[in-house]
């Protein structure tokens, strides 16, 4: 019979995103089966992206949806759960599927939930997780079930109907460059000036055409981009669905970002990425594939001096590294990705 497989990572877009070859690697090694992703409700547009994945499940909302949602885990008879996540939740969802074959990982410095909830664990020590890309510590919950890994590949395809809506939007000739300039953390945002001062660049120096997008709680930062530029920046719909954002980023020669969710995927259907980094991991959090450019100062940097806030050298999601990036630095990465093309 064909394995029925439960991979479960609550969030985020990004982290989703990088699970392609994890799922690639469980279709070449079974074929006929069945492959669901469980998620949260917010990041349900991702697993649909991934040409493996057959279906997609929510984590309930309240406490009155668990019962139908445990009906749902056990009607499903599942044989392989991968717990990417392991919390109490996640912990507690892998045991009520009934699984016969339950993985997650035991990192080292961080606490092993629940073991006996799982047949099998994937040991990652801390050297290793901070030294290798995530998708290669994804790929460690493959070998205690057997499954070889032959492909790192991550891909992701967005459906037809929602490469017809987004078109229009960018109909036209010319190279084109999309900029997203929002992060979940405000200390890891960009100036908007110098981000006006490089669009203005791209169109004056390069006849590039610009175009901003951003969601709708980086509106903010779009508009406070478009009042420096000198030049016409189009800015997009920011309540695209994740599926049509795909589409839309397809269609792109360069995608300038952050460190972020749109970064990784952009690069799932193969836009090449000029990402600015802070003070996080970008060995571990590169998007994936060798046409992107990461910008990141030399670390440990010195703080600048009138931060909006302390800056804490520690904590990525709080620190102002990425202030240091200059805008001819970030000008000429673009102007050379859009010189390699796409390849």
């Amino acid at each position: 019979m064909a394995p029925r497989i439960l991979v479960i990572r609550r969030r985020y877009l990004g982290d989703i995103v990088l699970l392609g070859s994890v799922f690639r690697n469980l279709r070449r090694h079974w074929p006929d089966g069945h492959i669901a992703a469980l998620v949260e409700a917010g990041c349900t547009g991702i697993p649909p992206l991934h040409p493996d994945v057959n279906a997609t499940l929510t984590f309930p909302r309240s406490l009155g949806g668990w019962p139908g949602f445990i009906r749902r885990l056990r009607n499903e008879r599942f044989t392989h759960v991968l717990d990417f996540d392991n919390t109490d939740k996640t912990a507690l969802v892998t045991r009520l599927t009934g699984a016969l074959l339950r993985v997650t990982y035991h990192r080292e410095l961080v606490r092993h939930r629940y073991p006996s909830f799982y047949t099998h664990t994937a040991r990652v020590t801390n050297a290793f997780y901070d030294t290798h890309p995530i998708t290669e510590t994804y790929l460690e919950l493959l070998r205690p079930l057997g499954v070889p890994v032959v492909t790192r590949e991550v891909r992701l395809v967005p459906a037809p109907a929602d490469v017809a809506a987004v078109a229009p939007l960018t109909a036209g000739p010319g190279r084109k460059v999309l900029l997203h300039p929002g992060s979940r953390s405000p200390c890891r945002v960009w100036p908007a000036e110098r981000f006006a001062a490089v669009c203005d660049r791209l169109q004056d120096e390069l006849d590039a055409r610009v175009f901003v997008i951003g969601g709708p709680g980086d509106q903010p930062q779009v508009e406070a981009i478009r009042r420096a530029a000198q030049s016409h920046l189009v800015a997009l719909e920011p309540r695209l669905t994740v599926g049509r954002f795909a589409a839309l980023a397809a269609q792109f020669d360069v995608l300038l970002c952050h460190d972020s969710g749109p970064m990784h995927i952009a690069a799932g259907v193969g836009t090449p990425v000029v990402a600015l980094y802070g003070s996080q991991n970008a060995v571990i959090w590169r998007p994936v594939g060798p046409h992107h450019t990461i910008l990141q100062t030399d670390l440990p940097c010195p703080c600048l001096p009138d931060l909006p806030a302390p800056c804490v050298k520690t904590d990525s999601y709080r620190s102002y590294c990425v202030r240091r990036l200059t805008a001819d630095q970030v000008f000429a990465a673009v102007a050379a990705r859009l010189k390699a093309g796409r390849q």
